[in-house]
């Protein structure tokens, strides 16, 4: 837990120097997704990142978070792991298997081994609490400046001999004409094209476009995957490029 003395202080911080001076280091309009199930720091981090212009997401749980995350598509995560439904470890796991937005988790968990255990799950940062304000938010601005860095350096486009995908814009072409997609034509393509050449498990992949309801349920892949093939592969029962690995799950390959 955060204790109250930190709150405090971190609260009364927000005044219009500080505001201003953090302003001028930070991107306007970054969004952070909070996760956490303590109203105490949530209500601590709404305020001082709201302040700081930055645009506040928030879920309590880990099946909350992950919904979030793929509605919103955070610049930022923060995220506790001591989450009521699901270890923040297997939100974790459920971030990393489409997004490499950076994650900074934020816990009660001090142990060496609980760090490592984050770390090699894919957080780029940890922070333990209690935590001082100015540190998380300094660990923050290093995140946004790194993620932007990654962003900068990534190419959105994906081309193949059939079709060509535009992340940032969500658009799909082939033969110079758009291909029209349903969302959930989309969240799945998406997941696999931004893990080109991965292989995206089953039960990964239902999760983040279905939801963690949806685990199981492996017959929606395959419908979803024969249409997507119908609309983009030039031979659709002859896939080059939405390949099925058998048992295991799918691959985008350009």
């Amino acid at each position: 837990m955060m204790d109250t003395s930190t709150v405090g202080a971190a609260q009364n911080r927000t005044t219009q120097e500080a505001v201003m001076t953090e302003k001028k280091q930070e991107a306007p309009a970054i969004k952070v997704l909070v996760v956490d199930d303590e109203p105490q720091i949530v209500r601590a981090l709404r305020i001082n990142l709201s302040v700081r212009g930055y645009e506040v997401i928030t879920a309590e749980t880990g099946a909350g978070a992950l919904r979030a995350a793929a509605d919103k598509h955070p610049d930022v995560v923060i995220l506790d792991l001591g989450l009521p439904d699901i270890d923040g470890i297997e939100v974790l796991a459920g971030l990393r298997g489409w997004t490499s937005a950076p994650v900074i988790v934020l816990s009660a968990r001090t142990d060496s081994a609980d760090k490592v255990e984050a770390l090699d799950a894919g957080a780029d940062d940890y922070v333990t609490k209690p935590f001082g304000m100015d540190e998380l938010l300094a660990r923050l601005r290093a995140a946004v400046r790194r993620g932007a860095a990654d962003t900068d350096s990534a190419d959105p486009v994906v081309v193949t001999s059939s079709f060509t995908v535009d992340l940032a814009a969500k658009k799909v072409t082939k033969n110079d004409e758009t291909v029209h997609l349903t969302p959930t034509e989309w969240g799945m393509l998406e997941m696999l094209v931004r893990n080109k050449g991965k292989l995206v498990g089953r039960k990964e992949l239902l999760r983040e476009v279905w939801g963690p309801a949806y685990a199981t349920e492996t017959h929606y892949l395959r419908v979803y995957l024969a249409q997507l093939r119908r609309k983009l592969e030039d031979d659709p029962s002859h896939p080059k490029h939405l390949l099925t690995e058998a048992g295991m799950g799918y691959r985008f390959q350009e």
